[in-house]
């Protein structure tokens, strides 16, 4: 069964997309932007990106610990290592696979990265 899980993006409907998607056990997170914390610096931004994924991980009935894949999106090379400490304060001793990429730019200019997430919950 599928499970759309909505955000508070007003682009959803116009887009065609959800925050995140449930099908069974797996819960896949849109690429979330740090909607709210824009003028923070990258660890900032990245943190409040991931309670953003903490609390829709959550409405779909998972947890950070069922995270299994991460993709990081970032717009300056030098953010890696803020960036990367900030992933770590959340996910240390889970340990999802993780990615990070370096684009040309994301929807918002003040945006220095936006991150996906991929969980798998392990009891249904």
């Amino acid at each position: 069964m599928r499970q759309n899980i909505s955000g508070s993006s007003p682009f959803e409907p116009i887009i065609g997309f959800s925050r995140a998607v449930r099908v069974g056990n797996s819960v896949h997170v849109s690429g979330t932007g740090p909607v709210g914390a824009d003028q923070a610096d990258v660890a900032g931004q990245t943190r409040h990106i991931l309670e953003i994924i903490r609390a829709t991980l959550e409405k779909s009935g998972a947890k950070l610990e069922d995270v299994v894949r991460t993709r990081m999106y970032l717009t300056r090379a030098e953010d890696w290592e803020a960036a990367g400490r900030a992933h770590g304060e959340f996910f240390g001793s889970i340990r999802p696979a993780a990615t990070m990429v370096v684009v040309a730019a994301l929807l918002n200019p003040s945006w220095r990265i936006e991150i996906e997430a991929d969980a798998v919950i392990e009891s249904l």
